[in-house]
């Protein structure tokens, strides 16, 4: 228990009149104000399925039940999600405190660039809230009741960080479910739903960033200050002190740790125990390395940080904050616009779906625009393709294709159930399929991807394709400590392929055993820094020309098959998910495309 009654009456009184009163005017507007977005092309359109194949049929032992129908339906598209929570606890406080001043900002020409409008419907902030998350948290338990605290304690760090904070410094049970976090009656569940909130970043350490110690969740928040002597870090020198330290408790603080790569490597460095054959934890597993990755790569060394890519600058000097007025505070620049914005279009269109059920702080609005926001990301500044060769040769079509990441990691990242996949189609001259390869199915699945037609196998990396049933699939595929392909991440113990697509100036030959390639792109010459080049001979005896060739580049947050694994599990987050899932669309997202035409 913290001492310092006094100190932390004089900051509660402040509160009240600087902050409580203020916002009783303030959440009702911020409720209903729909968030300025800019406009982006519409989403590409999937070359629409030409071929009539039958889903894959998966062994018996594989099959999933037929899904229930829906509990619940979605909500309606106008929901407007809940106010931002004003919590006060010993070392945060909650999102809405931030929000009463932080918000109602504009650049020079008078767009929006309000912290709370973006940071609100990003994943960041319902990290807690993700449904996914909860359900692979509870299959994860369910698989391994033995470590059932481990799995909360991990798992809860990041997704739930001020929870998890706050019960670490009083002594308290570090739980999600049960009477956990999550339960209606936990003290710390508000916390626990706010997420990745401002108090979290604002209040790392620069201390052990970018080291091993930092990584898994090993930020350091320093819980023994009392308010207003709390610091929360910014990036501008010279911060105005007196608001925030008589409102909130907290002294704005010069750190420059909220620009740096390092910050952000806390959490999206994981790595996780693992199990062997007979259940005993054998050793660390490298889940998610992006920093690593990055660190590998040309963007480490131009200085172009995570922030850059998903915090991108306003436009202009941005007044930071709505309280006090100028002069006492001026406009800053470069300000990072608090968007987050990732690659993960299929979990913020199930959000907007359910903004009720899932108890969100934003509405289906805010959600749009991050929406938005995700497909410009990854249409326009994730990958470029080009078709390199379309020549025929008598009855043989050759094709090449080049694709040039734009990331500053590998592609996909993330937990390793993502996937991106070239689906390439021939069309003659009548306009008949000559050829197709990495046709998306309805359900999710890619017709010809040996996966999703049977869970122990994988599709292999391909540097030439000659048949349909052969695709090209950038993905990391788990193996457990029998070499056995494995879903269930305490299982995983290796990388028996990663083929994800490799940042710019990232050399596979000198790279770390925890982030490198892995599988037959490994030894792919044409395989190796940002690019990859993929080659198809297609038999086109009995077509005639002109032939079109059609190529795209598909995402999907979670494949099928890793669904199908996560459905085996009877738990109530598995079963509220799974139906989630099954209304929501799950079309992949075209993130490039290309066209030639071989006469």
């Amino acid at each position: 228990m913290k001492s310092g009654s006094l100190s932390r009456i004089y900051f509660l009184i402040g509160l009240m009149v600087l902050v409580v009163l203020p916002a009783i005017a303030l959440i009702s507007s911020c409720q209903t104000a729909a968030p300025t977005a800019t406009a982006v092309p519409p989403p590409a359109t999937p070359i629409p399925p030409t071929l009539t194949v039958p889903p894959p049929t998966l062994p018996p032992s594989t099959v999933v039940p037929p899904t229930p129908p829906p509990t619940t339906a979605p909500v309606p598209s106008g929901s407007k999600g809940k106010p931002l929570t004003m919590f006060m606890n010993p070392d945060f406080t909650g999102s809405g405190t931030c929000a009463v001043c932080h918000t109602r900002l504009t650049d020079p020409s008078g767009n929006d660039v309000s912290i709370d409008l973006h940071w609100r419907s990003a994943m960041m902030a319902n990290a807690a809230h993700d449904p996914v998350y909860l359900a692979k948290v509870s299959s994860e338990i369910v698989r391994a009741p033995a470590l059932k605290q481990v799995i909360e304690t991990k798992c809860s760090l990041c997704h739930m960080p001020m929870a998890f904070t706050e019960a670490q410094v009083a002594g308290s049970p570090i739980a999600i479910f049960d009477d956990g976090f999550l339960n209606p009656a936990n003290p710390l569940r508000e916390a626990a739903l706010d997420g990745v909130s401002c108090n979290v970043c604002h209040q790392v350490e620069k201390d052990n960033l970018g080291t091993a110690e930092s990584f898994s969740g090993g930020f350091v928040i320093n819980t023994s200050t009392e308010p207003p002597d709390r610091k929360s870090y910014g990036p501008f020198p010279e911060p105005f002190e007196d608001t925030m330290r008589r409102s909130v408790g907290f002294t704005p603080t010069p750190g420059l740790q909220t620009l740096s790569a390092s910050l952000c490597a806390a959490c999206h460095t994981l790595y996780t125990p693992y199990l062997d054959a007979s259940g005993k934890v054998a050793g660390q597993f490298p889940e998610q390395t992006a920093f690593l990755e990055w660190q590998h790569s040309s963007y480490h060394d131009i200085g172009m940080t995570c922030q850059k890519c998903h915090m991108p600058d306003a436009a202009g000097d941005v007044l930071i904050s709505n309280a006090p007025k100028p002069p006492r505070i001026n406009p800053r620049a470069p300000f990072g616009q608090h968007y987050f914005v990732g690659g993960n279009v299929f979990m913020v269109r199930l959000h907007q779906n359910y903004v009720d059920e899932l108890e969100l702080t934003c509405s289906a609005a805010h959600l749009e625009g991050t929406l938005q926001r995700t497909l410009a990301q990854l249409q326009n500044r994730t990958l470029a393709l080009s078709i390199e060769e379309a020549a025929l040769s008598g009855d043989t079509l050759s094709v090449r294709l080049k694709l040039d990441s734009m990331v500053g990691h590998k592609f996909p990242t993330g937990i390793p159930l993502r996937r991106a996949w070239i689906h390439l189609v021939v069309v003659d001259g009548k306009g008949e399929v000559a050829f197709e390869s990495g046709q998306p199915g309805p359900d999710g699945s890619i017709i010809g991807c040996d996966a999703d037609s049977d869970a122990t196998l994988y599709e292999p990396h391909f540097d030439l394709i000659t048949s349909p049933d052969q695709v090209q699939i950038y993905e990391s595929i788990m193996v457990d400590s029998e070499a056995k392909v494995t879903y269930t991440l305490l299982r995983g113990q290796t990388y028996v392929k990663d083929n994800r697509l490799l940042p710019a100036g990232f050399d596979k030959v000198t790279a770390g055993k925890d982030f490198a390639v892995a599988g037959a792109a490994a030894s792919d010459p044409n395989f190796d820094r940002g690019s990859d080049q993929v080659s198809y001979r297609v038999n086109v005896k009995g077509h005639s020309g002109p032939f079109t060739v059609k190529a795209q580049v598909l995402f999907q947050s979670l494949s099928y098959r890793s669904t199908l694994d996560l459905a085996r599990d009877d738990t109530e987050a598995v079963k509220t998910y799974i139906v989630q899932h099954n209304n929501t669309d799950q079309t992949p997202d075209v993130i490039a495309s290309a066209e030639a035409t071989v006469k």
